[in-house]
């Protein structure tokens, strides 16, 4: 079974800067897509990244220009790395895994606090 686990998340005030980890325990990345989402308090769950096997990434619109998704084959390891963080970018952060939504594989999350 394929098991994902976010790791990087933390407090950070307005304006800097977080790097997640997603790491698989298989090699699943290199043949499928993975996908960052974040839940907001109150909100529904927001589709922020993905990363085809490929390496193709689109982004939604509330995080283009600031946050960047990448992926490590050899370490089953995909990244998202997050600039010019705001608060309302607060919230768990969370990876998955497959063939587009929805997704089969999922991390349970990690926090990110974002300060004013």
């Amino acid at each position: 079974q394929v098991h994902l686990v976010e790791s990087g998340g933390g407090l950070v005030q307005a304006g800097g800067s977080l790097r997640l980890s997603c790491a698989a325990s298989g090699s699943i990345f290199s043949i499928s897509t993975t996908a960052w989402y974040r839940q907001a308090p109150g909100k529904p769950r927001e589709l922020l990244a993905e990363i085809t096997n490929s390496g193709r990434a689109n982004y939604g619109d509330s995080v283009k220009g600031r946050f960047t998704i990448s992926r490590d084959n050899a370490k089953n390891t995909v990244y998202l790395q997050m600039n010019r963080l705001k608060p309302e970018d607060t919230g768990v952060y969370s990876c998955a895994a497959g063939y587009g939504e929805p997704y089969g594989y999922w991390g349970l999350g990690t926090q990110v606090t974002v300060s004013s």
